[in-house]
């Protein structure tokens, strides 16, 4: 016999699964009415209150981030109006503390697990840690990052659209030495911004567009490396990888006395929040964020409530957001 689910209580009451998550937490406003009719459910159902864990582990590279503060941040929310409660975690992607952080919440006992471009995000990574959670039935849902082998849910933005934007956005301006600045090599965003970069150059005219591209790590310092050997290649415009890249390819750029965007369009990713402050603002394209962080807590409610889910990756698009730091060339 199937276990009786919140989904199936909701459907007896004629509710949301969320009402029924706040009746059940005790969490909320609830009218007297519809108490009375969800507590009916759980008692002609035989819903078990306490046989299911409400703790989600949410695993993420970085929260200093901001792209990765929100996305956990909205993750957790999301969650909350469901009735279960997020456990943020900062872990070494692929490295043993993620492993021992799954491992040891799992024995404290966790509903499931969102990896928020955690070891997901790397090509060849130790599947350890997903076996685990596969092996005790602990459900997990994938950001930027599918597992070969594993049906799981991935919920990912379309990184090859990302450059493609970019590269159109610059093209339409007048650049045509345009570089890139991405991230190491297996990295799967990484590698699909490169695929997305040669492929839009490619269908331009440019010849061998891989030579315009340098990785590093992303940070603001590897912006500015990296920035540098495009500079003396003598491109016109940078699209990076990260908005911290961008930051440090304009650091670059000035440290050589160019200006911005007069000198170099400087094109960033993820539209971090302050992006719109700096000077000048930048150019960057937006990530779904918000669209992200709901399928992906509805995913996880949906998987932990024994309901099917589309499995495999689910692409977002991303929309480019022109600002200041990008123009025509000089002539």
């Amino acid at each position: 016999m199937a276990k009786v689910g919140i989904s199936d209580v909701a459907a007896r009451a004629g509710v949301s699964e969320a009402t029924v998550s706040r009746v059940i937490n005790r969490r909320g406003v609830v009218a007297m009415a519809t108490r009375r009719q969800v507590e009916e459910a759980i008692r002609e159902l035989g819903y078990e209150r306490g046989g299911q864990s409400q703790l989600v582990v949410v695993l993420t590279p970085g929260l200093a981030q901001p792209f990765f503060g929100q996305l956990c941040e909205l993750i957790e929310s999301a969650l909350a109006s469901q009735g279960f409660r997020a456990i943020v975690a900062s872990t070494t992607v692929g490295g043993l503390q993620e492993i021992d952080f799954v491992s040891s919440t799992m024995d404290l006992g966790i509903a499931g697990a969102v990896f928020a471009s955690a070891s997901n995000t790397l090509i060849g990574a130790d599947p350890t840690v997903y076996q685990l959670l596969a092996e005790r039935k602990i459900p997990f849902v994938l950001v930027n990052g599918a597992i070969d082998g594993h049906p799981s849910p991935s919920f990912s933005t379309n990184d090859t659209v990302a450059a493609e934007l970019a590269v159109d956005h610059l093209w339409g301006l007048g650049h045509r030495d345009i570089g890139l600045i991405v991230g190491p090599v297996g990295n799967r965003p990484s590698e699909r911004r490169l695929a997305g970069f040669v492929q839009s150059m490619t269908v331009r005219g440019v010849a061998d567009p891989q030579r315009l591209a340098v990785r590093q790590v992303y940070s603001v310092e590897g912006g500015m490396s990296a920035a540098e050997t495009l500079l003396d290649l003598g491109v016109t415009a940078i699209v990076a990888a990260s908005d911290y890249m961008a930051l440090g390819a304009i650091r670059a750029a000035r440290r050589r006395g160019m200006s911005i965007p007069e000198d170099l369009s400087v094109v960033g990713y993820d539209d971090s929040q302050v992006m719109d402050f700096v000077d000048p603002p930048l150019t960057t394209v937006r990530q779904p964020v918000e669209r992200l962080a709901q399928s992906v807590s509805t995913a996880m409610v949906h998987l932990v409530n024994r309901k099917l889910v589309p499995s495999g990756e689910l692409l977002f698009d991303p929309q480019l957001i022109v600002r200041g730091s990008t123009a025509p060339p000089r002539s």
